[in-house]
C-alpha cells in the first residue's frame, strides 16, 4: 500500500540547509551515486495495513496511530543530502512524508521532554535531542524521489534526519518516546557518537 493522501496536491519542498553549502561534502566523505544498503539484522516484511506508530513518554496524550491515520497527518517534501558514517555521501535526495512537527501537534510534549528515543522493528532504537528531532527538514519518509520507499531502505516508514550521520535516520520505525533523560540507542551503545554531526566528524565515541 503506497501513500496517496496527498495525490494531486502541490507540496512545498523544504531544502535542508546543508544543501546550500558551497562545499556539500563533510570531512572524510566520498560521493557515491549508489544508495548502499546497510543495517543490523534482517529486513522486516510488515504490511502497511498491520503497521502502527506509537507516541509515548512525556506527552499530554499518548497515541497509537494506524498506517491510515499516520499518512493522514500533514506531509512535507524535503530535499537533502545523505552522509553515512562509513564515509559515503549521496547528494540530491527528495523525501516525502510526515513532518516531525505533525507528531508534536497530535501529542503535545510536556515541558520536561528534552530527548526522544526512536523505536524501530527488532528492538532497534536511536536517540536525538528534541531540538534535532524537530528541525524543519526532519520527517518520517514514505516516499523517496517520488516513489514508495523501498523495503530495504525502511518501508513502510523511515525517519530522515538530514543534518546528522545516517544511522540516526532509523529504518522501519514503529514509534517515538519522549523522555527527560537522554537514552543512548543501539549504535550509540556500540561505540557510535551520541550526537553524530558529520561536519564535526562525530563518528565514534
Amino acid at each position: 500500500m503506497s501513500p496517496d493522501n496527498n495525490s494531486g496536491k502541490n507540496i512545498e519542498v523544504i531544502k535542508s540547509p546543508d544543501t546550500e553549502r558551497a562545499n556539500r561534502i563533510p570531512p572524510g566523505q566520498i560521493i557515491t551515486e549508489k544508495w548502499p544498503v546497510l543495517h543490523y539484522g534482517s529486513i522486516p516484511r510488515t504490511e502497511a495495513s498491520r503497521w502502527t506508530f506509537t507516541i509515548s513518554g512525556l506527552v499530554e496524550k499518548q497515541r497509537q496511530l494506524s498506517y491510515a491515520e499516520f499518512i493522514a497527518l500533514p506531509q512535507v517534501k524535503v530535499f537533502s543530502d545523505i552522509h553515512c558514517v562509513t564515509t559515503w555521501s549521496k547528494l540530491n535526495n527528495l523525501w516525502e512524508g510526515v513532518s516531525t512537527d505533525a507528531i508534536r501537534q497530535v501529542s503535545r510534549l510536556l515541558p520536561e521532554a528534552r530527548f526522544v528515543t526512536v523505536h524501530a522493528f527488532g528492538g532497534f532504537t536511536t536517540n536525538l535531542s528534541v531540538d534535532d528531532f524537530f528541525e524543519s527538514d526532519v520527517l518520517f519518509a514514505l516516499k523517496y524521489n517520488d516513489k514508495p520507499l523501498p523495503l530495504e531502505h525502511g518501508y513502510p516508514v523511515r525517519l530522515i534526519v538530514p543534518r546528522l550521520y545516517f544511522w540516526k535516520s532509523a529504518k522501519w520505525v514503529t514509534g517515538v518516546q519522549f523522555t527527560k533523560e537522554d537514552i543512548p540507542g543501539f549504535w550509540e551503545l556500540h561505540g557510535y557518537h551520541n550526537h553524530g554531526d558529520p561536519w564535526q566528524e562525530e563518528r565514534y565515541s
